[in-house]
């Protein structure tokens, strides 16, 4: 019997342990060392209960998504934080409450620290670590280019000018930048500001800014930290750095007097400066991502779903070499997918750590719904720089980038009222966000259908191969990890948006090809309308490799259909061929 409860006890000790010790699992090793040196530590807690959004894509507007999103986000962090948020105002703890993701931003001690992570209702404590902005080049200054009565070589390239042609500027349409601010009285940005009139502003709904302190890489700058020339919480768009106007001009800019730099003149821009001087942190990212959700008023009070953008460019990264890891992919992978439920395209640059293979490394550019952005140069080839796939960061393997634009070379705005030339993934994305734009323009039905517009810019870009092979996928194949599914073609992408029905499912339900004379039709994931005399449908999964092929020969179907209907939940790839033409594209087995 003694050695009976000599064991019960053993084991209920052990138990007992194990259960003290759990709350330390839930703390970022790196983050907890910190904390042991005896200062306050910038951490945020996410909670265990998450909203389900899974029902935003029975919706048909964006409007009806992003309210939707907003309230359901809104109600479970009201619910769900009441007990915490007590202790933190009990022991007068600085600290912010998101609702983009069930979350709280925290400054505390490791008591503090300790304190939370032992709570149930905590899933887990991350880092917050202040990020640096990847600075593009400078290739041009703003003495050799203060003015050029010319549209930039990009807008041409993808042929945006081509689609103002057709009447489609991206009027209707609100573009969201969040970066490290913008100059808004820039002659290039401030008449396609939304909260300019012409003769008076309102920033209200319009401009917000997530930088409340100064980062802790310039606190100790010489001169005094405080001549930041924004300084803290601005009222009014402010750039703190040139990077955000740069972008802003890329997306919408027209002066009206001969510089042409934006993909959508016609489109309007709302802004959040979530960078101080070039450093973020995840904590400014998620609060900039949740005020497109819902914009409030300068004193961040009445949120509006209904004044959200269409799409928000994200020209940053979040490096591990500055803390960013796996204990806060999570976080910062439910944002991104909680904006994009909203029915908010996400564009994000790819990174500028190329040329090697699995380059692209940092949040925001590694997630599935985040759209990635390589850039290219003049003559169509890849930038040495840009970032390339598979994503091993979070060992997904998952192929990036997306697609790629210009990134070389690309001018527009700067502080001051100046313009300069300068390269980087920075300057590629907002070309996509401007196509963005465009697209909604020409079919105002795809505004909110995120997955549909992301589509359609894939099957439309111009395909790039490649003999650099990543990941074990070879660089002939579509997509693949140099270019992805190759660089924008923004007339290809607003023609086919022409094209598509009321019905904004057009790319989802089943494949059906007609070849001339005999119809042959095969129960797929999706349909796709107008192709004729295929003679190739190729399918791939997620890493590139190929799955199974259907050819016709003439009139005759060879080889057996795909059977797809025991394929696992998951990405794959399609392509067809007609004759040497190719059509590829995205599919999502749910």
């Amino acid at each position: 019997m003694k050695i009976v409860l000599f064991i019960i006890t053993c084991f209920f000790t052990i138990a007992l342990n194990a259960q003290a010790n759990d709350w330390q699992d839930k703390i970022d090793a790196s983050l907890w060392k910190k904390a042991e040196g005896g200062q306050d530590a910038d951490f945020i807690i996410v909670l265990q209960q998450q909203a389900d959004l899974a029902d935003a894509r029975l919706l048909q507007t964006k409007e009806e998504k992003g309210e939707y999103v907003f309230n359901t986000l809104r109600t479970m962090a009201q619910q769900s934080q009441k007990p915490i948020l007590q202790i933190l105002q009990d022991k007068q703890a600085q600290h912010e409450s998101f609702f983009i993701i069930n979350a709280i931003h925290v400054i505390g001690d490791k008591n503090m620290m300790r304190l939370l992570a032992e709570r149930a209702d905590v899933a887990y404590i991350a880092d917050n670590p202040n990020i640096p902005l990847q600075r593009p080049t400078v290739e041009s200054d703003d003495e050799v280019l203060s003015f050029r009565n010319a549209i930039e070589w990009g807008i041409q390239k993808i042929g945006a000018d081509q689609v103002w042609a057709l009447g489609y500027t991206g009027q209707g349409v609100v573009v969201g930048g969040q970066d490290t601010g913008y100059e808004w009285t820039h002659p290039l940005i401030q008449p396609k500001y939304r909260g300019w009139n012409g003769s008076t502003a309102d920033h209200n709904y319009n401009w917000h800014d997530a930088i409340h302190t100064i980062s802790p890489v310039h606190r100790d700058s010489i001169p005094s930290p405080s001549l930041n020339p924004c300084g803290l919480d601005a009222k009014m768009p402010c750039d703190d750095n040139s990077h955000g106007t740069h972008t802003m001009g890329t997306m919408v800019g027209d002066d009206g007097a001969g510089n042409q730099t934006g993909v959508a003149p016609g489109a309007r821009w709302i802004g959040v400066r979530n960078m101080e001087r070039g450093y973020g942190s995840p904590a400014t990212y998620i609060e900039g991502f949740q005020w497109f959700i819902a914009p409030t008023d300068l004193s961040n009070k009445n949120p509006d779903s209904k004044k959200a953008p269409h799409v928000v460019n994200n020209s940053w990264g979040c490096p591990p070499l500055e803390g960013c890891n796996t204990s806060n992919f999570a976080m910062m992978n439910t944002v991104v997918n909680n904006v994009r439920a909203a029915g908010i395209v996400v564009v994000v640059s790819a990174g500028n750590s190329g040329s090697q293979c699995s380059t692209v490394s940092d949040p925001a550019a590694i997630f599935e719904g985040s759209f990635s952005v390589g850039a290219s140069r003049q003559n169509d080839t890849i930038a040495g720089f840009s970032s390339r796939g598979p994503v091993l960061a979070d060992n997904s393997g998952r192929l990036k980038p997306n697609v790629v634009a210009p990134g070389v070379g690309v001018r527009s705005a700067v502080r001051g009222g100046g313009y300069q030339s300068w390269n980087g993934t920075s300057m590629a994305g907002p070309h996509v966000a401007g196509l963005v734009a465009l697209i909604i323009s020409a079919n105002p039905k795809l505004a909110g259908q995120v997955e549909t517009i992301e589509t359609l810019i894939e099957q439309t870009a111009k395909l790039m191969q490649t003999t650099e092979n990543c990941g074990g996928v070879s660089g002939l194949l579509i997509p693949n990890n140099t270019y992805g599914y190759g660089r924008i073609d923004a007339l290809a992408a607003v023609q086919r948006a022409l094209q598509l029905t009321t019905d904004t499912n057009d790319l989802a339900g089943k494949i059906k090809i007609t070849v001339s004379p005999n119809p042959f039709e095969t129960e797929v994931l999706f349909k796709i309308e107008g192709v004729s005399g295929a003679t190739e449908l190729a399918l791939f999964n997620a890493s590139g490799q190929l799955i199974g092929q259907v050819k016709w020969e003439a009139q005759l179907v060879s080889l057996q259909p795909l059977n797809l209907n025991n394929l696992p939940s998951g990405i794959y790839f399609y392509r067809l061929k007609n004759g040497e033409a190719v059509t590829s594209g995205k599919i999502v087995k749910r």
